[in-house]
């Protein structure tokens, strides 16, 4: 299993190096998948890994917290800007120029606000599960569930936490995910207050929103901002699908035929 060492990183203050995993499939342009606030065994990206891995290298950095890489005792309320950070310095340290970003659910808010800081180190951002506001009323019981018995997140997605970040821990990360999302809402100014200061307005990347049509971490209204401050992005929201429809066996080849749009424009830009 690969590793990178980086000097140091805003989610571990004061450690260093900081070892991060990440896996690798596929040649070609560079296309880096963010995972979501569970990790990636979860919501795998194996559909795309067969689809794209003749044409694109894909890499799939677990951040610090998270499967392979170093454990956190902690997570700030502001670990979307800190991750950003990090994934930034691992791209330098593997020397990875200009590749496409596809960020998941958390992974997508640490995509936008990567391209949002430098947009000219990246040919394209695909958002997927987005989130825009820090207050979500509607998923409150659920980080409530993470916080105080993550094991009611049901079997299939507990045998894949203990697979992917250890018995001894998994349970620690998704509580201090689940309180990182509460204290958002806890300290937001008020509801419409958003996740990346008032700037989504400014993300000039070609950009593809993929959003399942019924998923359940999206306000009322939410996807409808998005398109308002980016009226030039395209969305595709997909039909019978939830908060992950790329790794949804029902939709995953819709969700690679959008992709694929999408990815072969940005490559001739």
């Amino acid at each position: 299993m690969p590793f990178t060492n980086l000097d140091e990183s805003p989610l571990l203050p004061g450690v260093s190096p900081v070892t991060l995993h990440y896996r690798e499939a596929g040649n070609g342009y560079p296309l880096v998948f963010l995972h979501g606030g569970w990790g990636y065994e979860v919501y795998p990206f194996d559909p795309q890994i067969q689809e794209f891995g003749n044409e694109y290298r894909i890499l799939i950095p677990d951040r610090s917290g998270y499967g392979g890489s170093q454990r956190i005792n902690q997570m700030p309320v502001d670990f979307h800007r800190r991750a950003a950070q990090e994934m930034t310095c691992w791209l330098d340290a593997l020397k990875i120029e200009r590749p496409v970003l596809w960020g998941h659910s958390d992974g997508a808010v640490i995509a936008a606000l990567m391209g949002l800081a430098t947009p000219e180190r990246f040919a394209g951002v695909i958002l997927e599960a987005f989130h825009l506001l820090r207050v979500k009323p509607r998923s409150r019981e659920f980080f409530e569930t993470m916080v105080e018995n993550p094991s009611r997140l049901g079997e299939r997605v507990c045998a894949a936490l203990r697979s992917d970040h250890g018995e001894d821990y998994w349970r620690e990360l998704i509580l201090l995910n689940g309180s990182a999302w509460l204290r958002l809402a806890e300290e937001s100014a008020d509801a419409a207050q958003d996740l990346y200061d008032g700037r989504l307005r400014e993300l000039r990347l070609p950009t593809l929103f993929i959003h399942g049509e019924g998923d359940p971490r999206t306000e009322p209204g939410e996807i409808e901002a998005v398109r308002n401050q980016l009226p030039d992005s395209r969305m595709e929201i997909i039909p019978d699908a939830g908060h992950s429809p790329h790794s949804q066996r029902s939709v995953a080849a819709e969700v690679n035929r959008r992709a694929g749009e999408f990815l072969r424009a940005v490559r001739r830009i």
